[in-house]
């Protein structure tokens, strides 16, 4: 096995390092306070090639691999966790459905705006009464002549507000009593649909979630992404690529807690010397090293595993349940090893503790995680 990344990987690291320290870092702390989406960090990412940097060149993208997708998330999510969800969803969740799904015209006409950067990627799924059970579904989609109406409403969306058109589901008849699910592209700016941004958070507080209400809209019939009653199994493969940028997100924000733990162990004095000489503490950021480098490694190996054309499933649920729940640790640990410091908002380990929280709840629960694991084990 060759741990060593690729040269092109060696260089977006370094490109997306710098620029996460020296664009995105600086300012993401008055961000949280203002709850102020960075559209300028979101177009400078755009003006680098970043915004489609999985997907085909054909289309605006960069033509490079998953790995090279966590790597931008993690450096994203260690300098600002907004920064990491935003960029996570509108590749994972935005473009990755139109690029496995879509038509050669379909992706020409949206996922080219969105690899250029021209408009934000979002998907519609989550709804009040369909969360971890997305198969409970009840936005409905009629078929008239050649357009389908759309009625319904959904919940916790990423990006909505900067998304120009994305894919969302909806009911389209019933099979043998079982909902029949199918995807669709549709326009934001479409008449009767609402894309509402005032949700309160814990946490991501400069990232944009919203609610989409949708009465009567009218999609055109070749807006259909994939074939009808396709969408359930569609956006669970969506899930699982998103799942790969949640893990990274884990690590990122991980990394950034304990990195701060750890200088401030080195310059804190008690009982007249530094933190970082009592074993109690050597033993705490030890153990946050170690948990943090393991998760990064399943992470790659998911990634690896979805560029090589393989089964990937399993190992990115592992990767998310593990990252998330180690990053909630980690977080944990540095508020603990900063002491009442680590309470105030101006050390940041409180708002990677705010930030990492979502990690464990988005795109699958950890419960839900273990169930898929061990669906996969065929239990």
């Amino acid at each position: 096995m060759n741990f060593d990344l690729t040269d092109e990987q060696k260089m977006i690291y370094k490109m997306i390092r710098e620029f996460a320290e020296e664009e995105v870092a600086p300012g993401a702390e008055q961000r949280d306070k203002e709850k102020r989406f960075p559209v300028e960090i979101f177009k400078k990412l755009g003006d680098l090639g970043m915004m489609g940097l999985p997907f085909p060149e054909e289309y605006g993208g960069g033509g490079a691999d998953t790995v090279s997708f966590a790597i931008v998330v993690e450096e994203l999510s260690r300098a600002c966790g907004s920064a990491g969800i935003t960029y996570s969803a509108h590749i994972s969740l935005g473009g990755a459905p139109l690029h496995m799904f879509g038509t050669e015209e379909q992706k020409k006409k949206y996922l080219t705006p969105i690899c250029t950067g021209e408009s934000l990627g979002a998907f519609g799924l989550t709804e009040p009464n369909a969360g971890s059970d997305a198969g409970g579904t009840e936005t409905t989609a009629v078929q008239q002549g050649d357009e389908w109406i759309i009625n319904g409403s959904k919940c916790f969306i990423t990006n909505a507000s900067y998304a120009k058109n994305l894919a969302l589901t909806a009911v389209t008849g019933r099979k043998d009593g079982e909902k029949e699910i199918t995807a669709f592209i549709a326009s934001t700016d479409s008449p009767g649909f609402k894309v509402i941004d005032n949700y309160e958070k814990l946490g991501l507080n400069s990232s944009n979630t919203t609610e989409l209400i949708m009465e009567d809209i009218r999609v055109p019939e070749e807006n259909m992404l994939g074939q009808r009653g396709n969408g359930f199994r569609q956006f669970l493969m969506t899930l699982d690529g998103g799942r790969i940028g949640i893990g990274a997100m884990g690590v990122g924000i991980a990394q950034a807690a304990y990195e701060k733990a750890l200088a401030y162990a080195q310059e804190r004095k008690q009982f007249g010397k530094t933190l970082s000489k009592f074993q109690a503490t050597q033993f705490k950021l030890a153990d946050m090293a170690m948990k943090i480098e393991l998760a990064r490694t399943m992470v790659y190996k998911a990634a690896w595993l979805k560029d090589q054309g393989r089964k990937f499933a399993k190992e990115a649920s592992m990767a998310k349940l593990y990252a998330s729940e180690i990053c909630m640790e980690v977080c944990t640990q540095a508020i603990q090893i900063h002491g009442g410091y680590g309470y105030m908002k101006d050390y940041h380990v409180e708002r990677f503790y705010r930030d990492g929280r979502l990690l464990e709840i988005g795109e699958g629960t950890s419960e839900v995680q273990r169930m898929v694991i061990a669906r996969e084990l065929g239990c």
